[in-house]
């Protein structure tokens, strides 16, 4: 073997084929190789995944072709227009563009990509573009700067509500108070009724397809709360995709009701056709904007990871915080699949952000 001199640096020491090939295929960004024909002519995995499209698709396609549905501001990216575009133009490099982009399954996603040149000979042969999937981080920048939300309902026939929910007069109503995603991508869903006896509640919500493990987490002067894992996607949910909220579920003689709130500037046909894929004949009932600052809680939502929001989330609402207590540190812990340790740590890192966001910051004026 020999040595590698002193004084040589890693840049001046070639990185075998294999492992640069391995380092591009294993790259946690999504990495393309365009061609001055405009073609793609490699992709990673990483790449596929966030525009969900399968590698043998994407590789061959021209970066300007129609079918990716890029857009910015408020219409499509033109050929000209495209920062790879210029990059084999000029020759220098384009960091930092943000646009839409529609994928094959119908939703659309932010990207955010960097566009650099690879030279051969001086010319531009080839350009690398990096990107990445940034549509959460846009979700919550639209929230923090929205001061506005819309609070939406809709009616479906009760056809598909399940036998033990139906009333023959009057209502149940079921509120809808948190949803927490767990790390195997099912969610923890947290419900309470003054509508129902606890045992009645418990039997109902275990007849409906979606939800498994209900339990019930107190019954305090008439009012139940319930926690429950949903393996599949609810109704619920689709607010919360939507960077909205649900609200609650009224379920009546004929029909059955969904509230709930989303930004302002979401369609609330999205809603709509979220909560078809349950209930094909849904439709809006009435919709209204509403003022709501929710400042702190946009704040800290910014502030902690997902998991730190997840496990402060799910201690608030299955009673970890009451006395005595409804669910141990021990339970959460297991259903997050996470050690009591590694839960505790969670929870502690969520509140000391919450706290120094209520004392410190308003105590001295601060702004992020």
């Amino acid at each position: 073997m020999t040595d590698t001199p002193q004084n040589a640096s890693f840049d001046d020491a070639a990185l075998p084929a294999d492992l640069a090939r391995q380092v591009f295929l294993a790259s946690p960004i999504g990495l393309a190789v365009i061609e001055r024909s405009g073609e793609v002519v490699f992709a990673n995995d990483r790449a596929t995944q966030i525009l969900n499209t399968a590698r043998g698709d994407l590789v061959g396609r021209t970066y300007h072709s129609p079918d990716w549905e890029i857009y910015q501001g408020g219409g499509p990216v033109s050929a000209d227009n495209h920062p790879v575009t210029r990059v084999f133009e000029t020759g220098d490099p384009e960091y930092g563009y943000e646009h839409r982009i529609g994928r094959p399954d119908g939703s659309q996603r932010w990207i955010t990509h960097n566009a650099t040149p690879l030279l051969e000979d001086g010319a531009v042969e080839y350009v690398l573009v990096a990107f990445e999937d940034i549509t959460e981080l846009k979700r919550r920048e639209e929230r923090l700067s929205s001061q506005h939300m819309q609070r939406v309902e809709f009616r479906a026939s009760r056809s598909a509500v399940p036998p033990s929910l139906r009333v023959e007069r009057g209502e149940h109503q079921f509120e809808v108070e948190s949803i927490v995603s767990l790390p195997d991508g099912a969610t923890v869903q947290y419900m309470g009724t003054s509508d129902l006896p606890a045992s009645d509640f418990v039997t109902a919500v275990e007849e409906v397809p979606h939800y498994v493990d209900v339990r019930l987490l107190s019954t305090i002067d008439g009012y139940s709360r319930i926690e429950a894992r949903a393996e599949s996607a609810t109704v619920a949910e689709v607010f919360q995709s939507l960077g909205g909220r649900p609200l609650d579920i009224v379920v009546m003689r004929d029909e059955v009701r969904f509230s709930g709130v989303l930004p302002g500037d979401v369609d609330h046909r999205l809603a709509a056709d979220g909560i078809a894929e349950f209930h094909p004949d849904i439709e809006l009932v009435s919709e209204e904007l509403v003022y709501s600052p929710h400042l702190l809680y946009d704040i800290v939502e910014a502030a902690l990871t997902d998991r730190q929001l997840a496990t402060l989330d799910a201690a608030y609402f299955s009673g970890y915080f009451d006395s005595p207590r409804t669910s141990t540190g021990k339970e959460l812990a297991e259903r997050f699949g996470v050690t009591r340790q590694t839960f505790n740590q969670h929870l502690r890192k969520a509140q000391q952000e919450v706290f120094r966001h209520l004392f410190e910051k308003s105590a001295t004026g601060e702004t992020d």
